[in-house]
């Protein structure tokens, strides 16, 4: 049996405070919602505080809002007070209005229901002329015309008058028919004495128009046969002036000094212009010549260039398709090359592979994972 030291008692004492403090620490450390080392702290304080913000926030406009809804509600019962105190004066009013000009002895059904109807009736006849007999009355029947001489009284009176009214409109209207004869005959009168009048003075007008027409015609025709003959003369006296400068003027005489011009010695006027002389058509066709033989030269020249830019051109294209199938027999060894690399590359790897696999032959288990995250260090 072993004995106990206070050294011993020490150690196990350090040992359970370090296993404790461990605990502890793999709680802090391995709590994801106490955890405390490894966070943001910083992070987390500007959480907090915008939380706070937004929650205080909130509330002020939550706040504002109840303030709107009391005063939406006080404005609510003000509004519907003042609604019930002018319904109440509507009401009063029709009523007013109702006991002032909407009696019941106004109404036209009230002589149906009128306590004092028997006290307002008339008696059932007073005469045959009462407009109160009807004829659901009985009191008066067709066919009896009870007033018939008065009627017929009225009816003759009333013929004697429609006959005077028509005599009387009988002689107004020959009175009217007599003055508008008299009328329509007397302005007759004046239309034709005017018309007479008229048309003497359209015969004299005539007249003397005529007579002005027949002496300007004379004047007009006297002055035509004066201006003709004067045409006549001025025309020949043109003619013969023409003729004599034509005669001794530059154009039939074919004076080639008048199509010198004032610009130069090389320009004419073509208007005067009569043709080239004779040493200036065998100057232009020496010049035609040079020419013709100057394009001739220009030609081979050109022929000859294009020969020489053909045989540039074949030459140079046979080059090309050297070279280019230089590139391919090249580029065919290259790529025979890289096979036969890549076919000995992938020996070795397959070698190296199985070798692999006959070599390894522990495998990854769940023993490996475990040993990690066992302490706080």
């Amino acid at each position: 049996m072993e004995v106990v030291q206070p050294k011993d008692l020490g150690q196990h004492s350090g040992l359970a405070k370090k296993r404790v403090g461990e605990l502890c620490r793999q709680k802090r450390i391995f709590n994801a919602r106490n955890r405390v080392i490894g966070g943001d702290t910083e992070a987390w304080d500007v959480q907090v505080r915008d939380q706070k913000i937004k929650e205080a926030t909130e509330k002020a406009r939550n706040e504002t809002f109840a303030a709107e809804m009391r005063q939406n509600d006080k404005i609510t019962c003000i509004l519907e007070g003042r609604e019930r105190r002018d319904r109440k004066n509507l009401c009063k009013a029709i009523n007013d209005f109702q006991q002032s000009y909407q009696k019941p002895e106004t109404r036209r059904e009230f002589d149906l229901s009128d306590p004092r109807s028997l006290k307002k009736d008339l008696l059932a006849w007073q005469s045959d002329k009462d407009v109160q007999n009807t004829v659901s009355g009985m009191q008066r029947f067709m066919g009896e015309d009870l007033n018939f001489h008065e009627r017929k009284k009225f009816q003759e009176e009333q013929n004697r008058e429609w006959f005077l009214q028509q005599q009387k409109e009988w002689k107004d209207a020959r009175a009217d028919l007599k003055r508008a004869e008299d009328f329509y005959m007397k302005t007759r009168l004046q239309f034709d004495e005017t018309a007479k009048h008229l048309q003497n003075l359209e015969r004299a007008t005539r007249k003397a128009v005529c007579a002005a027409v027949k002496e300007f015609n004379k004047s007009q025709v006297k002055e035509s046969a004066e201006r003709r003959s004067l045409e006549k003369k001025q025309e020949q006296e043109d003619n013969l002036a023409e003729i004599s400068n034509l005669l001794r003027g530059d154009l039939l005489s074919e004076n080639p000094q008048q199509a010198a011009s004032s610009f130069g010695p090389h320009r004419v006027v073509p208007d005067r212009w009569k043709g080239m002389a004779q040493a200036q058509l065998e100057q232009i066709r020496l010049l035609q010549k040079q020419q013709v033989q100057e394009k001739l030269r220009l030609q081979e020249e050109e022929r000859q260039r294009d020969m020489d830019w053909d045989r540039w051109r074949l030459q140079g294209a046979r080059a090309t398709l050297l070279s280019e199938r230089q590139q391919q027999r090249q580029q065919r060894d290259l790529r025979r090359a890289l096979d036969c690399s890549n076919l000995s590359l992938a020996k070795e790897q397959l070698l190296q592979k199985k070798h692999m696999k006959e070599a390894c032959t522990n495998h990854v288990t769940e023993d490996y994972f475990t040993q990690f995250n066992t302490t706080s260090r």
